[in-house]
């Protein structure tokens, strides 16, 4: 057979084409990264202590806010819910992990061990805490990002030593993405915490959102893969 033979058309129709091809084209552009199948916002809860309640800060100072809005500004489309409480044990975060992430909750930031630490509690208590919420959240469908803590020196050796193993033990026991230090680029640094030198002030709360970015995309990148039956 012959090639088949295609329609002539004028210069207007190759124009509207044209024109159809650059909208569709835009409208890729500016799509969100990352939102859930349904088009709603991919919904998270960040379930921590102060650090996360953002201690002394204005709401839209703490860490939820200033991490949703960087990642709306790389064009992602989320809502994370700041469920810090200041003073939280791991232990406290157990206990009201239920219903701190409610049914249709996407996925979990779990920032919680550093008031245990400072209160020189057996790691093997936290340890166990955050490998009951884990496994609680696992059970709900929740997916987590852990982000780690580390002891204080002056805790000793041997201290430092199991408390620092909890969290990537837990991420390779869970298949968790992990970021290893939550306070990462501030803890100890001038200019960046409150007059008491151990919570971040607004500065020290854009540089944890800069250091945990990248692992919250590929942990969105992660749940915009998965059925989207989380929470439920």
């Amino acid at each position: 057979m012959g090639a088949f033979p295609l329609p002539r058309h004028d210069g207007r129709l190759a124009a509207a084409v044209m024109l159809l091809f650059a909208a569709v084209y835009a409208a890729i552009l500016v799509a969100p990264a990352f939102a859930a199948p349904s088009g709603r916002p991919l919904k998270l809860v960040a379930l921590g202590d102060s650090l996360t309640a953002g201690y002394q800060l204005p709401a839209d100072a703490a860490f939820p806010a200033v991490l949703e809005r960087a990642l709306r500004a790389k064009g992602h489309d989320v809502a994370i819910a700041n469920a810090g409480v200041s003073g939280d044990t791991t232990t406290g975060g157990l206990d009201r992990v239920d219903w701190s992430v409610p049914d249709g909750t996407d996925g979990v930031i779990l920032e919680l061990g550093a008031n245990d630490m400072l209160r020189g509690t057996d790691p093997a208590v936290p340890a166990k805490a955050l490998d009951a919420i884990v496994a609680r959240l696992k059970a709900r469908g929740i997916p987590v990002l852990l982000a780690g803590m580390r002891a204080s020196l002056n805790l000793g050796p041997d201290y430092v030593a199991r408390f620092d193993a909890i969290y990537p033990e837990l991420a390779e026991r869970y298949g968790l993405i992990l970021y290893p230090f939550f306070m990462q680029g501030m803890a100890g640094q001038e200019g960046m915490t409150l007059p008491d030198r151990l919570h971040p002030n607004a500065k020290g709360v854009e540089t944890i959102v800069a250091g945990i970015l990248p692992s919250v995309e590929e942990f969105l990148g992660r749940l915009q893969k998965m059925p989207q039956e989380t929470g439920k």
